[in-house]
């Protein structure tokens, strides 16, 4: 009989440091994100949401969180520590059901009331990860837990194959991985490397993409053996992914949700013995699973069964959209990843002046992110699976036009005032003494050096045109589009 100890005890933990990683990436950006004084202040948001759905019920029904409670900045940070210290239980072993769901209830709150910057797919697939596991804790592991997991692998993995598939004509002609590394969110010194591959091998690597996401989610149907191969297929295809780039806790939180496609017996050569010993220990003195818990089991599955419907409708859709939820709760979703992928990297350069009068010669100094591409001569870092989410958000603005970013002008309008907050998400302040007159936005295209080239710089740019005008302080203008979207 297949046992599964040692399958739930490395995917708990593995979900905790995922928990920790997003919690840390939470607590660092909190304030100047989505606090009081932050860039779309959390509680002005919920103000918006209350004057569209009047009642409480229809708010929570809607909008499920614990800061309509409270959403000052305290009560803010106090759940968010709440959360990191809950992930710290869970990553070394000592959480509960209870714990998990406190977990769930605390990062469900904060993905409602963090708007774009928690836009993100890994979000409410954090979510369902971590609502699936109030269910896995109780003794012994739950099979039909497992089988939604799975299930769940099987959603990420095909729902990314077919969105490239439907969407964008290079993954059908295999030669999206000519541009993807270069042009990808935030890249690493990885990156550069793979950029520089030869074009065969590249195609080769679209090739084994699709071959990762479109067949082996199938294999987990299959016989043990199948399962088992295509359990550590998907996982090596995550850790290549790691390495390549960083796409935030995406891969590690794959990788987690895999696990429960491997048995005990395929993970004991992988884990200290002691492990395994206890484990086998575990399993002998199973008792049966009473009946209120399969009752409840059994009642979760056919409510989630039900769910299911629209994601799999989503899926054979023509139309299908990536990273949605059909329920408030995120208790299943569907999901999609680089169904476009751009041909030219685009940057948005923040650029400030002291100078009162604007002339052709007039000197401007940049503005540094802590890991977008700037400054050509820095190396791409090593982040993930932190998240800097302002650096991510500022390379889906560089794809769109001011008009429609009001975080980024409510960004550039605190620079303006050498905001504290402001600051903090960026990584050097070039007017430390007092704040420019002006600042401007430029969009610059950037490409990757090539190996052996004269340059010992990462990037290469040209200056392609502006992306904001010069605007200043009092500028009537920026005032009114900041009144406009309540953010002044």
């Amino acid at each position: 009989m297949r046992t599964y100890w040692l399958t739930r005890f490395l995917f708990l933990r593995l979900l905790g440091f995922v928990f920790l990683a997003a919690f840390i990436s939470l607590i660092a950006q909190l304030g100047p994100l989505i606090g009081q004084d932050g860039l779309l202040p959390a509680y002005k948001f919920l103000q918006q949401v209350r004057s569209i759905y009047e009642t409480p019920a229809s708010q929570w029904l809607h909008l499920p969180t614990l800061f309509w409670f409270n959403c000052s900045d305290g009560f803010l940070y106090a759940t968010a520590y709440v959360g990191l210290a809950l992930s710290v239980l869970l990553s070394i072993g000592l959480a509960n059901s209870i714990s998990m769901a406190t977990l769930w209830v605390i990062y469900l709150s904060f993905v409602h009331v963090g708007q774009i910057f928690y836009g993100y797919g890994w979000e409410i697939m954090l979510l369902e990860a971590c609502f699936l596991g109030i269910f896995l804790i109780p003794s012994p592991p739950s099979k039909t837990i497992l089988w939604f997991y799975r299930w769940m692998v099987f959603r990420v993995m095909f729902g990314a194959g077919l969105i490239k598939l439907r969407g964008d004509p290079c993954w059908r002609d295999l030669t999206c991985l000519l541009y993807h590394f270069e042009t990808q969110p935030i890249p690493n010194p990885i990156s550069w490397y793979l950029h520089q591959l030869p074009p065969i091998i590249l195609k080769l690597g679209v090739l084994w993409n699709h071959f990762s996401e479109l067949m082996v989610p199938f294999f987990m149907f299959g016989p043990r053996r199948l399962r088992i191969l295509g359990g550590w297929l998907l996982i090596g295809f995550q850790v290549f992914l790691i390495a390549s780039g960083n796409l935030s806790f995406l891969n590690w939180l794959t990788i987690a949700i895999c696990i429960p496609m491997l048995d005990d017996q395929a993970l004991q050569a992988l884990v200290p013995k002691r492990w395994a010993q206890k484990a086998a220990q575990c399993a002998q003195q199973t008792q049966k699973v009473g009946l209120p818990r399969r009752i409840m089991i059994g009642s979760l599955a056919v409510l989630l069964i039900v769910l299911s419907i629209q994601p799999i409708q989503n899926m054979a859709s023509s139309h299908q959209i990536m990273n949605t939820s059909f329920d408030p709760f995120h208790l299943m979703n569907t999901y999609g990843a680089f169904g476009s992928v751009g041909r030219i990297r685009h940057e948005i350069i923040l650029e400030g002046t002291r100078e009162t009068s604007l002339r052709p010669d007039t000197q401007w100094k940049e503005y540094e992110f802590w890991a977008k591409p700037g400054n050509v001569k820095r190396r791409p870092p090593f982040i993930a699976p932190f998240q800097l989410r302002i650096d991510w958000q500022i390379w889906f603005a560089a794809m769109s036009q001011i008009e429609r970013e009001p975080w980024l002008v409510h960004l550039i309008h605190k620079l303006l005032q050498n905001d504290p907050g402001a600051l903090h998400l960026l990584a050097n302040n070039p007017f430390p003494d007092r704040p420019p007159t002006y600042i401007r936005a430029e969009l610059y295209e950037y490409h990757f050096t090539r190996i052996g080239g004269p340059s010992r710089a990462w990037w290469e740019r040209r200056d392609v045109g502006p992306y904001l005008r010069p605007i200043r302080l009092d500028d009537p203008q920026i005032k009114h589009y900041l009144q406009a979207y309540n953010l002044e």
